[in-house]
């Protein structure tokens, strides 16, 4: 009886050895079976991975507050609840690559928004791309985003024509035949837009026309030197596209040194840690992708009667409009693919178009990127005013 009892066990313990041996074999995997899992889910789960600390964390937060109001709006796709999973990236490329990881191979999520800061997105991108989940990002506008990645996906317009967007304003509206341009050479976004805009304004100036392009570090509060150099060249105007932090303090040390022409920028000058620098200063201007001057669509009108209603002692801004847009975008994707499988959400945001926003009217090209019109904006009275549109060509 004993011998017929051990041998029950040792046939057991072998029978449970080969059916692990299959599970491996047949791919059985929780990482391999991440997509199969999240489709199979009864919750959809979006992931967010923004920077909500750290030098961007102004811009990340704005985003959420606008992803958090779509998903109160919307809180059902397919008949299915969605759930938001939120992970802060610290504004650190490394924190965004694992933020990226974490929500597919541990949360298991259908799909990620993120993330402001196109250096941040550009962390996270190859590791969506190898594990085949899509990604909607929000506001980073360097082309290298999406270049050959046909996972990544945004609803915002990018560089080269933000860059051109600039350079023509400059030529045409303020009158400028030279430029000095100020760069923060830690960002991506700085650089890149920095080099549109110089390639833009030469075009129609020629090869002179920059006459200094000076560079500093993320985190610098000292810019005497750079702005120093500036004013002994007298440009018509001073291009310098970077973060608002260091931005709002190069601005106003520009005006505290006695250097009154027109300074630009780019769309991360909305903020109000930016416009605290400078709300004594005039002719200020930036790019950005929204106004509630000037509502493009009925869903503009609906996203600012929503904002006012749950944010009612915030001004409305273009980044919590973009996170609300990315929102909305990924609950129509999921629609039309009449699934929560990630390659199937992926194939219906490759085929977006048409589709109206908050911020326009989306219809995405070959490489994922968003065709849409350029705000103008310049600080009046110790407000962020409307300036102008300007539309794609």
């Amino acid at each position: 009886m004993l011998g017929l009892k051990r041998r029950n066990y040792v046939v057991l313990i072998a029978m449970v050895l080969i059916m692990s041996l299959l599970a491996v074999g047949c791919g059985g995997s929780q990482d391999q079976n991440a997509g199969q899992d999240a489709a199979d889910s009864d919750v959809i789960k979006i992931g967010v991975f923004e920077p909500l600390t750290g030098v961007n964390a102004a811009g990340g937060q704005m985003t959420l507050e606008g992803i958090e109001l779509a998903k109160e709006m919307y809180p059902e796709i397919l008949g299915k609840k969605v759930e938001i999973v939120t992970v802060d990236n610290k504004s650190e490329k490394q924190e965004a690559a694992n933020a990226v990881e974490r929500l597919i191979t541990q949360e298991k999520v259908n799909l990620i928004i993120g993330s402001y800061g196109s250096s941040l997105a550009m962390a996270g991108g190859p590791i969506a791309k190898r594990e085949g989940t899509p990604v909607i990002g929000c506001s980073p506008t360097n082309p290298a985003v999406t270049l050959d990645n046909d996972f990544y996906f945004r609803v915002c317009f990018i560089d080269p024509f933000q860059g051109t967007v600039m350079s023509n304003y400059a030529t045409e509206t303020l009158g400028a035949k030279t430029a000095a341009i100020i760069q923060d050479v830690q960002q991506d976004y700085s650089v890149g837009l920095s080099n549109y805009f110089e390639k833009a304004f030469k075009a129609t100036n020629g090869d002179a026309a920059i006459v200094a392009k000076l560079n500093y570090n993320t985190g610098d509060k000292d810019f005497s030197a750079q702005l120093t150099e500036v004013k002994s060249k007298n440009p018509d105007v001073i291009f310098a596209p970077g973060n608002f932090l260091e931005c709002g303090i190069l601005v106003a040390k520009a005006r505290e040194l006695g250097i009154n022409v027109p300074i630009l920028g780019g769309d991360t000058w909305e903020a109000e840690e930016f416009l605290n620098q400078v709300v004594d200063y005039q002719d200020i201007y930036f790019s950005t992708h929204f106004t509630a001057e000037e509502p493009v669509t009925e869903v503009s009108t609906t996203f600012l009667e929503a904002f006012a209603q749950k944010y009612p002692n915030k001004e409305v801004n273009a980044f919590a409009a973009l996170g609300f847009d990315t929102y909305i975008l990924a609950k129509d994707a999921i629609e039309r693919a009449n699934s929560a499988d990630p390659q199937a959400i992926r194939d219906a945001l490759a085929a977006t178009s048409g589709f109206e926003g908050a911020t326009g009217i989306i219809t995405l090209d070959a490489n994922g990127d968003a065709t849409k019109t350029a705000v103008i904006k310049k600080v009046e009275n110790g407000q962020f005013v409307y300036e102008a549109k300007v539309d794609p060509k």
